[in-house]
């Protein structure tokens, strides 16, 4: 599908990374968008965000990916970025388990945020398994109760980063067009029902 005239992509999505403080969700979008990591932890104040185009089945998809805060008093600035959002990403520290409990939480601020919105659950700093606090199954049983894809990642070790991103981006893809079929088949019967209603009623003849 060509590009609208204009226009360097086909779609244009916003995706927004939430989670406890500390578990990753900074090293995730600089992993993602730049390539690199930095071992240095520096707490994201407020919201930022990167762009990256991913190139889905031939077509070009633009993403606009926000950052979050995770701190319970920037929670006020952050809850206005759910706005127009396609794709949440929650995120969760392997290594600590209370980011893991919290992540209903985050499902809640969601719910609260969100009418119908495109999840998807990530387990990070994955790589060494001597620090793992979060058990696989424990999290794959809670993406499953959910309805939701769930992916192990480290943002330091480049391990199912480049996959996740491009899973919800997917699945945001894939939403959105099974929309517009739906909105399409209404559209046509909507049309129908209307020319049946102009047609003149018969005319009965009596005997």
């Amino acid at each position: 599908m060509a590009a609208a005239l204009g226009r360097d992509y086909d779609h244009l999505f916003k995706l927004l990374i939430i989670g406890d403080s500390g578990v990753g969700k900074s090293s995730l979008l600089l992993r993602f968008s730049e390539n690199t990591f930095s071992g240095s932890y520096i707490t994201t104040i407020g919201v930022d965000f990167k762009i990256r185009t991913v190139e889905i089945n031939g077509e070009k998809i633009k993403l606009q990916i926000w950052d979050t805060a995770g701190q319970e008093r920037f929670r006020t600035i952050t809850s206005t970025y759910y706005r127009n959002t396609h794709g949440v990403i929650i995120v969760y520290d392997v290594t600590n388990p209370e980011s893991f409990v919290n992540v209903k939480r985050w499902l809640h601020e969601i719910s609260q945020n969100c009418d119908s919105v495109c999840k998807i659950l990530v387990g990070n700093k994955n790589e060494d398994p001597t620090k793992r606090r979060v058990e696989t199954a424990d999290a794959q049983r809670l993406s499953e109760e959910l309805g939701v894809c769930f992916f192990e990642t480290s943002a330091k070790n480049n391990t199912n980063v480049e996959e996740m991103f491009n899973a919800v981006t997917y699945i945001v893809l894939r939403c959105k067009k099974e929309t517009r079929a739906r909105l399409e088949e209404r559209h046509q019967v909507v049309k129908i029902n209307s020319k049946s209603s102009k047609r003149k009623p018969a005319v009965k003849k009596c005997c």
